[in-house]
């Protein structure tokens, strides 16, 4: 594995409150805010470049409306000294916000991504950034995403929904790693 240019962007994604709110549905990943915050530790110690990305909802009644206590960051999401956020309110991070002009504007030649929920806004800021160009890897292990309706009546459970997802995401659109592989590549 080749380490990653100074220039490396960590991108974390909707690591925000409303998600553990009793409205979300069952997520499965109980690592990764523990590994979220290791990338975020390393990146810090590294000086590499770090944006966070917050879901600020239109929807009158989202619990990630602007104002709402969900719409905060989790504890230690957080942005620190002079760590941009990028305010979406749609699905993909880069649809109707400027973060492909700061992306270029700081030189990034390669971005890490991880977040909430990997199925929605991870992989479709994944999908999209992909598309735009950007090489990709995508943290897996620090990625969480929730249980889903089949569409019949049942549940799709949260752990086949990641594995699809990362699956899908690998295949086509980014470099999938774990977390200790990534800051191993520091």
């Amino acid at each position: 594995m080749i380490q990653f240019p100074p220039a490396t962007l960590l991108l974390a994604v909707d690591m925000q409150r409303a998600f553990d709110g009793p409205s979300w549905p069952r997520r499965w990943n109980r690592e990764a805010d523990r590994n979220g915050l290791r990338l975020l530790e390393g990146w810090r110690r590294s000086g590499r470049p770090i944006l966070h990305v917050r879901h600020d909802s239109a929807e009158p009644d989202s619990s990630l409306r602007p104002g709402q206590d969900g719409n905060r960051f989790r504890d230690g999401f957080e942005p620190c000294g002079g760590e941009g956020v990028v305010s979406k309110s749609v699905n993909a991070a880069f649809i109707g916000t400027d973060l492909d002009l700061r992306l270029r504007r700081l030189g990034v030649e390669r971005l890490v991504v991880f977040g909430i929920s990997t199925d929605m806004c991870v992989s479709t800021t994944v999908r999209t950034g992909a598309n735009m160009g950007w090489k990709i890897t995508l943290a897996a292990d620090a990625c969480d995403c929730f249980e889903l309706p089949d569409g019949r009546g049942g549940t799709i459970p949260a752990e086949q929904v990641q594995a699809v997802h990362v699956a899908t995401l690998g295949f086509e659109f980014c470099e999938v790693a774990t977390t200790a592989g990534i800051l191993g590549r520091l």
